[in-house]
């Protein structure tokens, strides 16, 4: 990790910013399997915290959360908890992937970081931010920006003044082979300028 962050500093001077001005960020990470996939789900387009009151709702009532139990969850029971219809039908074609041996979660640490996102972009709902934040969190991919989370975007036009995607990613690359670790300094700028604490 100190490897990494020394790296960026040398190649990108508001990284060192950043370390200086905020300290070294804490390295998210999260347990492998169905339930932080359901967790990232619910995590799509709305904040960490509201994501995770939703999650702990379902949580409190099915303390098991297996394919197994969430595939039998009616509709009207997720609308309780907060799950919008278009999230359910995500969550439920999850679980139907693993129980009907479509994907097979406990393999994919032993797969490429290539390999996983062929894998999870068939499912129905797992898109491309949610690939990647599975393979850093769960899996410690460290080359990956995820260029579709809001922050990182945000973050990246403020201190660098770059505000095409595709010019981005092509910025980035100097960043190589330690852009997980970028991006997660760039979420550290995000958070700390706006005085808030995220628990990953």
């Amino acid at each position: 990790m100190k490897e990494a962050f020394n790296y960026l500093s040398g190649k990108e001077s508001i990284f060192k910013e950043i370390i200086e001005q905020h300290g070294i960020p804490i390295i998210p990470q999260r347990p492998q399997g169905f339930e932080t996939l359901v967790l990232l789900i619910l995590e799509q387009q709305v904040s960490i915290d509201s994501a995770r009151a939703t999650f702990l709702k379902i949580k409190s009532r099915f303390e098991n959360l297996v394919p197994e139990v969430l595939v039998a969850v009616t509709d009207e029971d997720f609308r309780s908890f907060g799950v919008s219809r278009q999230k359910t039908s995500y969550i439920k074609a999850l679980a139907i992937a693993i129980l009907d041996k479509q994907i097979d979660l406990q393999s994919l640490p032993n797969k490429t970081a290539k390999q996983v996102r062929e894998e999870l972009i068939k499912i129905k709902g797992i898109g491309n931010w949610t690939i990647d934040i599975y393979l850093m969190f769960c899996l410690k991919e460290p080359d990956l920006l995820p260029i579709g989370d809001i922050a990182v975007v945000n973050t990246i036009k403020e201190l660098l003044h770059i505000h095409d995607k595709n010019e981005m990613e092509i910025h980035s690359l100097q960043w190589s082979p330690y852009r997980s670790f970028a991006t997660y300094l760039l979420w550290h700028h995000y958070l700390k300028k706006r005085n808030r604490t995220v628990v990953f």
